[in-house]
């Protein structure tokens, strides 16, 4: 198979799937509620959908190579549309935990799961190290665009509810609308071909001690920014609006489709600026001004203001994740790479999991703008530790122009 033939159906499968995230990312929350559980339960269901992303990528990581990355990403797509097809059916918290973790259900509206995991082992043998980063910001916007399609779609139970007595009957048909989409890139994985599984599959090697290193170091930094994701998750952000400003569905999903469409076009942003100024800087310096505006979404005193903020937030926030990307696969040996991402991605997964139970839990008992303060600060603190530990240590082309 050419290599830009497996790029494309990556990009489609990646798109379809993150369409799913975001309709799942701004529809969950409001559908646990809807259902009648309260919202120290919500943060349950929406922990263990996230800790069921987490086995998914631990599994992911430490076998994707040796059972075949197509067969897991084939296995990921089912797994993923059972669990959304369970919860739609489900009433009970102890059902709709289940679902959401052999479901792997996502919450936080963005697509960070096993399946990214793998597709990203795969995309940089498609294309040279001067375009690696070039590569992945156009899968990341594909993505972003997916989420802002998905969140769009998360309007359709306020459409739906005009036609039926029971309100709870529309959040449900969104639900297995969100199964539907789930199981959509089985069509594009199975354009793949053996070019895409790892020529070293069956002897694997130990990573080398200067890779350790490094990620171990990574890994404990993005622990700190993902706890603080946890409690800024898509679901818990839509209830906020929702609460505290009486913003309609429609509204919210307009919002968040306004959301992904900045995210998405923040990536092409990000490779151009990494180019000039670096992967680490480009990190950095986006990343900061992100988190000030979300804390000043929370003083907002209306509606339109606090949106405002946030849509220029989320035009910086996501122009860390192609840059990130690339770094992490940059500085390990290309036989390293699925573990390389799975480990990182999978710290983020398990951090994530942890956090929106004590979301849930702060908001229900404290203050809804308690969360968006708290996850701000620690990811502020999360970038000056970054770019104080690597901003010594560039990826090899960078040191090459140098």
């Amino acid at each position: 198979m050419r290599p830009e033939r497996a790029r494309r159906a990556l990009y489609a499968a990646a798109f379809l799937r993150a369409t799913a995230t975001g309709l799942v990312g701004v529809e969950l929350a409001l559908f646990l509620t809807r259902i009648g559980l309260d919202l120290d339960w919500v943060g349950v269901v929406l922990g263990t959908g996230l800790a069921g992303a987490a086995v998914a990528a631990l599994l992911a990581t430490l076998l994707a190579d040796r059972f075949g990355r197509r067969r897991t990403l084939v296995v990921l797509a089912l797994l993923g549309a059972v669990g959304a097809v369970a919860a739609a059916f489900s009433n009970s918290a102890p059902a709709l935990i289940a679902a959401a973790f052999f479901g792997m259900l996502n919450g936080m509206g963005r697509d960070r799961g096993a399946a990214l995991i793998v597709e990203q082992a795969i995309l940089p043998s498609t294309t040279t190290a001067q375009e690696r980063t070039q590569v992945l910001a156009r899968y990341n916007v594909l993505q972003d665009v997916g989420h802002a399609v998905g969140a769009l779609a998360a309007a359709l139970p306020s459409l739906l509810q005009g036609m039926t007595a029971d309100p709870a009957l529309a959040h449900r048909a969104t639900m297995l609308l969100a199964a539907a989409l789930t199981l959509a890139p089985l069509a594009c994985y199975a354009l793949l071909d053996e070019s895409v599984e790892d020529a070293e599959r069956h002897r694997q090697r130990p990573m080398q001690p200067a890779t350790r290193r490094t990620l171990t170091r990574l890994c404990a930094l993005f622990a700190i920014d993902s706890l603080a994701g946890g409690l800024l998750l898509t679901s818990l952000l839509s209830y906020f609006f929702f609460e505290r400003f009486s913003a309609g569905q429609g509204a919210i999903a307009a919002l968040f489709f306004a959301a992904r469409i900045l995210n998405a076009l923040s990536h092409f942003g990000a490779a151009w600026l990494s180019r000039r100024i670096g992967l680490v800087n480009t990190m950095v310096f986006t990343h900061i001004p992100s988190s000030v505006l979300l804390m000043t979404v929370a003083f907002a005193p209306n509606f339109p203001i606090a949106a405002l903020l946030f849509l220029l937030r989320e035009g910086l926030v996501e122009m860390d994740v192609p840059t990130r990307q690339s770094y992490v696969l940059a500085v390990v040996e290309p036989e390293e790479r699925t573990r390389a991402s799975g480990i990182t991605n999978l710290v983020r997964l398990a951090a994530w999991a942890v956090a929106p139970t004590f979301a849930g839990m702060i908001m229900h008992g404290s203050s809804l703008m308690t969360p968006l303060l708290l996850g701000a600060s620690m990811k502020i603190a999360y970038d000056l530790l970054l770019w104080r530990a690597f901003r010594r240590l560039p990826p090899p082309e960078e040191r090459a122009a140098a």
